[in-house]
């Protein structure tokens, strides 16, 4: 064992998964120190820490993998809820606005998780490959966020991540053998499946995810179903379905949370007034959006940001 409690010598394999979920948050807590959230010299690698439960805050998480070491959280995607903790990983396959949730942190045990962005170059690159088996499909319509159960494997390979973060000369040649490790275990696992159809050209999952990234670029412009339908490729039918399915919203939902959520941000960091910022981000009417606002956030703008400024509100998270 090292100085950070790491037994690199030892095959994932002989080593219990508790074994490993404790080393795991070891080294978070170790790195992360007293901070909530720290931004890693590893691309990609986001480590967090709560020292409590938190109230349900906004945020857009893209593709990624967040694996908990300690504690729990939940996410809610349109009406679905997804939970998260010491058992079970979290795997976003598109950009999603979501509202999160710590659920289980204290002082004396916070929870202690890391977010790692997926590039989807390296997912198609492994794809390519012969000797990666992704499973079927359990269910064609499966939403672009999923959970799974966490294997001593994919904990080993987090740990050895973590681990560069000692080693920072490490981390431009190795960082990115163990993404591809990562993304490995993730693709021949039970959740693999929704990763490829997103990836995988020509999937409907994938023309489906063209037009969510056409709606992200562009949240501020009127949304036409016929126009996302000629990006996607499809008709407008088969995309209204198949949007639904991976985001559970529509097209219209989709765009109006990413609008409100950007709203917010400008407001909170940039310290725009909600008459400003509602045709910045694409509505026509100021007391249409003050409306949307209070109806999504609990409030009206100007009470929100404040509540946000004073501490009383969690702010936005993206893990």
């Amino acid at each position: 064992m090292n100085k950070n409690g790491t037994h690199s010598g030892t095959p994932a394999a002989s080593r219990s998964i508790q074994d490993l979920r404790a080393e795991l948050a070891k080294k978070i807590a170790w790195f992360v120190g007293s901070s909530e959230r720290e931004v890693t010299q590893i691309p990609g690698l986001m480590l967090v820490r709560r020292t409590g439960p938190t109230a349900p805050c906004s945020g857009t998480y893209t593709s990624s993998l967040i694996v908990v070491a300690q504690g729990s959280k939940s996410v809610d995607l349109g009406q679905t809820r997804f939970i998260y903790d010491e058992s079970r990983f979290l795997l976003t396959s598109i950009d999603l606005p979501i509202i999160s949730q710590v659920v289980e942190a204290s002082e004396a045990k916070p929870l202690l998780a890391l977010a790692f962005k997926l590039e989807m170059p390296v997912v198609r690159e492994l794809l390519s490959r012969e000797e990666v088996c992704v499973p079927k499909a359990s269910s064609p319509d499966a939403p672009a966020m999923v959970t799974g159960e966490i294997t001593a494997e994919l904990l080993s390979s987090c740990c050895r991540l973590v681990d560069l973060l000692a080693n920072p000369r490490d981390i431009p040649f190795l960082s990115g053998l163990i993404q591809r490790e990562i993304i490995y275990r993730l693709l021949c696992g039970p959740e693999g499946a929704r990763l490829r159809a997103i990836a995988t050209s020509g999937d409907q999952s994938h023309r489906t995810a063209r037009a969510i990234e056409w709606i992200r670029d562009n949240y501020a412009k009127p949304v036409r179903l016929d126009e996302l339908a000629q990006i996607a490729g499809m008709g407008v039918s088969t995309l209204h379905h198949h949007f639904r399915v991976l985001t559970h919203m529509s097209p219209l939902q989709y765009q109006k949370q990413l609008r409100l959520q950007a709203a917010r941000g400008r407001m909170l960091l940039d310290g725009l007034d909600a008459s400003t910022v509602a045709f910045e981000v694409g509505y026509e009417s100021v007391s249409q959006f003050n409306r949307e606002y209070s109806r999504f956030f609990g409030q009206p703008p100007m009470r929100d940001i404040k509540a946000l400024r004073e501490g009383k509100l969690v702010e936005m998270s993206a893990a």
